[in-house]
């Protein structure tokens, strides 16, 4: 607004002395005229002369006010002056074109004795018995009055804009306040929650533009709620699992110093503890990462196949202990993934095979792929998943009580390691018993990941 009456002030100023100008040269006319109307031609043919009775005291009543004066030449036909200001300047060759009064006057800017003049340039007839010609009349008036009126246009103006700025500011505060009122209301309703307030925000009342922020706020307070509680749960279940194997130590440490157990013996069954809650302690860090993987989308692409055949030499000695009937069938498979979490993702479900799987028993890796979706399966030929543990199956440390202690009678951190996996990359997890004349056979544990685009 303040650029605006800037730029309209200029434009103001300029349109108040033109109009000015159209107002004030009115009186310039009338006092051209007034001199015409006083010349006369003395003689005649070549001797004839232009002359005039007009006295400069006469032209006062064409003065305004003492803040304007008026200065006049007159020239005959030949251009030699007749009367009045003799270092008055010349008429301009090149005179502009008049659009609002007769051709025969012509208005401009110029300087005289310093000082910025309105000019009237009148041609006058004169004609006498046997002679005629056009007489140029020059009147002259500085510019004061012009340049007093039309700042008085412009500061009465220019009070009446000011007064609208301030109605238009106060206007535009009361309604941005108002407006806003919500958006303080919102900011303040959230600054003075706690830490581990995330119940969502109320949406009654709400503004309709607020309404699709409220509604996202309340999306990411849900996300957060859930992982907040995930951790919650996470912390209290692990917790729980390393609690056991770090007594069990801490009794066979004592057993040991006390001389209950042979010494081998101790450090055997010490050793067997450590190797449980190593085991533990890096599922834990695999779950925590796989967190961190649901926020990166620069994943490489990777072979999954390598990945695999990776993880079955790593695994063989647990596969030779349990002397497994063990196959490997795997086809080039080429997925965006991170090639640890594919490890992560492959081994927990092949230790899984091979615990869950009585030795001897077959055991089988198969990787296909189609247009679209690459997808590991591992067979085992344990007892399969019952219907209690399947309806937690992916939540950590999830166990069957009617199996309890028993080979599949719980899913540790493994399966929810898995699970994490899978989702972070776009895939899915299946585990479906394998069953024969209603009796279960084994588990195959599916995995489809989408293929990279080639």
């Amino acid at each position: 607004m303040f650029g605006f009456v800037l730029i309209n002030t200029v434009v103001l100023y300029r349109q108040a002395l033109a109009a000015a100008d159209t107002a004030y040269d009115r009186t310039l006319l009338a006092t051209a005229k007034s001199l015409g109307e006083q010349l006369v031609l003395v003689g005649s043919g070549a001797q004839a002369q232009v002359q005039s009775s007009l006295l400069y005291s006469a032209l006062e009543a064409f003065e305004t006010d003492n803040r304007s004066r008026i200065f006049y030449r007159v020239n005959d036909f030949s251009g030699a002056m007749v009367t009045g200001f003799e270092d008055l300047p010349a008429v301009r060759k090149h005179l502009p074109e008049q659009k609002i009064y007769a051709a025969l006057v012509h208005f401009y800017d110029d300087q005289y004795r310093g000082v910025p003049v309105r000019m009237a340039v009148l041609l006058q007839p004169v004609a006498g018995a046997d002679t005629q010609g056009m007489a140029t009349i020059q009147v002259a008036e500085t510019l004061e009055l012009r340049e007093t009126l039309a700042r008085q246009i412009l500061i009465d103006t220019l009070w009446r804009q000011a007064a609208l700025v301030i109605v238009i500011a106060l206007v535009v505060v009361f309604v941005v306040q108002r407006a806003t009122r919500p958006v303080r209301a919102l900011s303040l309703a959230l600054a003075s929650r706690g830490e581990n307030e995330l119940t969502p925000l109320p949406t009654e009342g709400a503004p309709r533009e607020l309404l699709p922020l409220v509604e996202a706020t309340n999306q990411h307070m849900q996300r957060l709620s859930q992982l907040l509680e995930h951790q919650k749960r996470f912390v209290r279940d692990t917790s729980h699992q390393l609690r056991t194997p770090l007594a069990v130590l801490k009794t066979q440490v004592q057993s040991a110093r006390r001389g209950d157990v042979e010494p081998l013996l101790a450090l055997e069954e010490i050793g067997h503890t450590v190797e449980r809650a190593t085991e533990l302690a890096n599922q834990m860090l695999a779950l925590a990462k796989v967190e961190q993987l649901r926020q990166e989308t620069d994943a490489p692409v990777v072979d999954w196949a390598d990945v695999v055949r990776a993880v079955g030499l790593d695994l063989s000695p647990l596969i030779a202990e349990q002397a497994l009937d063990f196959s490997l069938d795997v086809v080039s498979a080429r997925v965006r993934a991170h090639e640890w979490a594919l490890r992560e993702l492959s081994r927990n479900l092949l230790h899984n095979a091979i615990k869950n799987t009585p030795k001897g028993s077959r055991l089988a890796v198969t990787l296909v792929r189609d247009a679209r979706t690459a997808a590991l399966t591992i067979s085992d030929s344990g007892p399969g998943i019952s219907a209690a543990l399947r309806e937690r199956l992916f939540q950590p440390f999830a166990t069957d009580p009617q199996r309890a202690g028993a080979p599949g009678s719980g899913s540790g951190l493994g399966l929810a390691i898995c699970h994490g996996v899978t989702l972070s990359l776009g895939g899915s997890i299946d585990l479906v018993n394998r069953e024969t004349h209603g009796q279960v056979q084994g588990l195959d544990a599916t995995v489809r990941l989408p293929l990279a685009p080639t």
